[in-house]
């Protein structure tokens, strides 16, 4: 079922606003292009024949960026066909690690710092925790994914991480996480060791941001890593990454409706039980 309004119904009825702009970039400018002018007669046409009946029908072109919500879906199934063949048949954690809110100022005003210091710090985490005798003893492994935003469309930078439940020792043998794989790590040890490694790395290569009342304010923070059960299988996994990897900041099926001021969307609202809002 169609969408009853598009994030191309907002740009176009607010495009010379967003066009004559100083608050975007050439580059974010012509992406909001693209999504605006996705499938019409802009981007011109193609027919369709079949072969069979001889029926034609007649298209238009897809944009095909990236942050399009009408050019996700055949871009999400390739990805998860390519990678299908490159998932080990064990059990998978979901661990999630989040920045405090407190950050967002920096990480808006230095972003490529902050979120290749969260990939890096999010995998010396694990990976440090993988290698300790007391977890796992062994080499684990990590696919990652970077969110910035939440369900309300606010800065919300977050790191999806996809861990195998074991790893491979030194002599080459895997080693299943305890409880045969079905608990993989202490989240509130993991928490602290997150907090303190991201913190001390902010301290040495933006040492004039990290003054001491914000890294008194960061420390009194109850940092959150969040892991979630085991898939129930690898298949799951990949299904699971696809709506992920190929997401972008809003569907078209959570707008509700748009006025001159202002655009009703849904959102879950995490905090309250998944309730949809």
């Amino acid at each position: 079922m169609a969408p009853a309004f598009e994030v191309a119904d907002v740009l176009n009825a607010h495009w010379t606003g967003v066009d004559q702009s100083d608050s975007f970039n050439s580059w974010q400018l012509r992406t909001l292009g693209a999504i605006r002018r996705c499938r019409t007669a802009s981007l011109g046409s193609h027919v369709d024949g079949c072969t069979s009946c001889g029926h034609l029908h007649i298209s238009y072109n897809s944009c095909r960026n990236r942050h399009c919500p009408k050019c996700q879906g055949t871009q999400r199934e390739q990805w998860i066909q390519a990678r299908e063949s490159e998932l080990l048949p064990v059990p998978y954690f979901h661990v999630v690690f989040t920045l405090p809110d407190i950050l967002n100022r920096l990480c808006l005003y230095k972003p490529k710092i902050c979120y290749d210091l969260l990939f890096k710090i999010s995998w010396s985490v694990l990976n440090s925790f993988g290698h300790d005798p007391k977890w796992l003893g062994a080499q684990t492994g990590m696919i990652s994914i970077l969110h910035t935003w939440g369900q309300t469309m606010t800065l919300h930078p977050h790191l999806h991480c996809i861990v195998p439940g074991g790893g491979l020792t030194k002599q080459g043998q895997w080693r299943q996480a305890r409880s045969d794989g079905k608990y993989l790590f202490s989240v509130k040890a993991m928490s602290k060791t997150f907090r303190g490694r991201f913190i001390a790395a902010l301290k040495e290569i933006l040492p004039q941001e990290m003054t001491r009342a914000l890294i008194n304010q960061l420390y009194k923070y109850k940092w959150v890593v969040y892991a979630k059960q085991h898939f129930s299988g690898p298949q799951s996994v990949i299904e699971y990454l696809g709506r992920y990897t190929h997401k972008i900041a809003i569907s078209n099926h959570r707008i509700r409706d748009i006025e001159s001021d202002k655009v009703t969307f849904s959102y879950k609202d995490y905090k309250d039980g998944n309730v949809k809002k």
